[in-house]
């Protein structure tokens, strides 16, 4: 897993230096205009195993989860 940085082009993300394989999945965590983003090391590190997680299937699908939530009237 590498973290990578990029800009918004014409619709498409465009990665600074970081060559990907055609197909390639991605994760983009966005920030809104003018904010700004920091992590300390150990919330980076939470962040990867959070999306190594997902990328194992160790997560509940929107679906399981919206079926999990209760009814509302």
């Amino acid at each position: 897993m590498q973290l990578a940085t990029g800009t918004v082009i014409n619709g498409k993300i465009v990665l600074d230096g970081v060559p990907l394989p055609e197909g390639s999945k991605v994760t983009v965590i966005t920030r809104g205009a003018g904010e700004r983003f920091t992590l300390t090391g150990a919330e980076e590190n939470a962040l990867l195993e959070s999306i190594a997680e997902v990328e194992r299937g160790d997560c509940v699908s929107l679906g399981d989860l919206l079926s999990s939530l209760p009814a509302q009237s």
